[in-house]
């Protein structure tokens, strides 16, 4: 009897599953939004709640401020041209003859209206079953008067691929007085106030990120690495909050 429990527990041992090693999913979702545009509010909501509910930060959510709702009467504090070719980059990608607000884009890879929560959701729930590429790890980052340092190293291939650096501020509000909200107080979520994309030379190295005039001292900041191909795929990112 002995002999035959011995036998079921060493089988039972031997057939376990064995964990694969493999880089956890991160989601990187990029919201283009504007203070200007009143279907904006919505899509700015539900970024908000996704960085709350996935506090593990495998899920990174940055808000990228256009600025060609700017003609209207409002111009967004935070709006950049750049952020605007940002989005235009990606309309070539996806062969989109337009772009659109509130447009997000799921890991560089496809794009939805940001405000439709349910489709949202869903693939968000699709890209947290995909592994990454690659792995990144921050350490030594250090924030002295209006500048910021940190080392990173990348896990996996690097060849042909960028790196972005990126400074948030996590949450501001904002009294718009004109446009399309006028009268409303804004609230938005993993605001990007500054990016800088490098060409990835080897798996670690150092950078230095300058803080814009824009930050108050009483913005809590983040700071989020990315790596992304040529083709603008993002393969992997951590976000740390200083």
């Amino acid at each position: 009897m002995q002999k035959v429990l011995f036998a079921i527990i060493i089988s039972s041992f031997l057939f376990q599953p064995i964990e694969e090693n493999v880089s956890k999913p991160v989601i990187v979702l990029e919201l283009f939004t504007s203070q200007g545009c009143s279907s904006c509010p919505p899509a700015d909501a539900l970024l908000s709640e996704i960085e709350s509910k996935y506090t593990n930060k495998d899920v990174i959510a940055l808000s990228y401020h256009v600025d060609y709702w700017n003609y209207i009467g409002w111009k967004d504090p935070f709006s950049k041209k750049a952020f605007s070719d940002k989005q235009r980059a990606y309309g070539r990608k996806f062969n989109s003859s337009t772009i659109y607000t509130p447009q997000v884009v799921f890991n560089g890879k496809e794009h939805v209206v940001g405000s439709k929560k349910t489709i949202v959701n869903s693939r968000l729930q699709h890209y947290l079953k995909k592994t990454s590429e690659n792995t990144l790890t921050i350490s030594n980052i250090e924030k002295k008067e209006d500048l910021i340092s940190l080392n990173y190293t990348v896990e996996g291939t690097v060849n042909h691929k960028i790196l972005r650096v990126i400074l948030t501020i996590n949450e501001r509000e904002t009294a718009v007085k004109r446009g399309e909200n006028r009268n409303r107080i804004l609230k938005n979520t993993n605001i990007v106030v500054k990016e800088e994309l490098l060409n990835l030379e080897d798996s670690e190295g150092s950078v230095k990120l300058s803080i814009p005039d824009l930050v108050n001292k009483d913005d809590n900041l983040s700071v989020a690495v990315l790596v992304q191909t040529k083709d603008l795929d993002i393969t992997g990112g951590r976000q740390i909050s200083l």
